[in-house]
């Protein structure tokens, strides 16, 4: 079976260089979501490996809602962090066909350059990166209902699958 894996991460900067104070991700197929991920991740271990803080996103973040901030809490240093994330990758990466994040610059790439900065290898290979923004944008279909807090790392991901798995089976009906 082909899976994808859609990625969404709660970052204390919007660069490519940002620190990561959440992993959020979930295995969905064109049925649905198969398999969750989630880790907060501790931000002065990011500041250590030389990943960076925007001050304009720390005060966003203090306008984010107590249920997304309190998500945060019980965080791990990146690199074990990363090392979880690389061994739910692995399990399944010869099936995957996809590793879509929101933003064509953003949740891949910042994981990415995470993995880097940590000395790590990225656990998928970069022609797998997908944009589940562009495809949003490019297909007139209404999101599904919102389930889960905004700004969850895992939240926004099972939501943007469910969305992506919504765009699929309408565009298969109109084939």
């Amino acid at each position: 079976m082909t899976v994808h894996v859609m990625i969404d991460l709660e970052t204390m900067g919007t660069e490519p260089n940002a620190a990561i104070v959440a992993i959020g991700a979930c295995i969905f197929d064109a049925t649905g979501v198969v398999d969750r991920f989630y880790d907060a991740v501790d931000l002065q271990s990011c500041i250590d490996a030389g990943l960076t803080v925007d001050g304009s996103t720390i005060m966003w973040w203090l306008d984010q809602s107590d249920e997304a901030r309190s998500a945060l809490k019980n965080s791990s240093p990146l690199h074990i962090a990363l090392d979880r994330f690389s061994e739910f990758m692995d399990a399944r990466l010869g099936n995957i066909s996809g590793v879509w994040g929101c933003g064509a610059t953003f949740d891949n790439v910042i994981l990415r350059s995470a993995y880097n900065a940590a000395g790590l290898e990225c656990p998928w290979p970069f022609w797998a990166d997908r944009c589940f923004r562009t495809v949003r944008d490019t297909n007139a279909i209404d999101a599904p209902d919102r389930a889960g807090t905004h700004h969850n790392a895992l939240d926004d991901a099972v939501y943007q699958s469910e969305h992506l798995i919504k765009i699929w089976n309408t565009k298969e009906q109109k084939s």
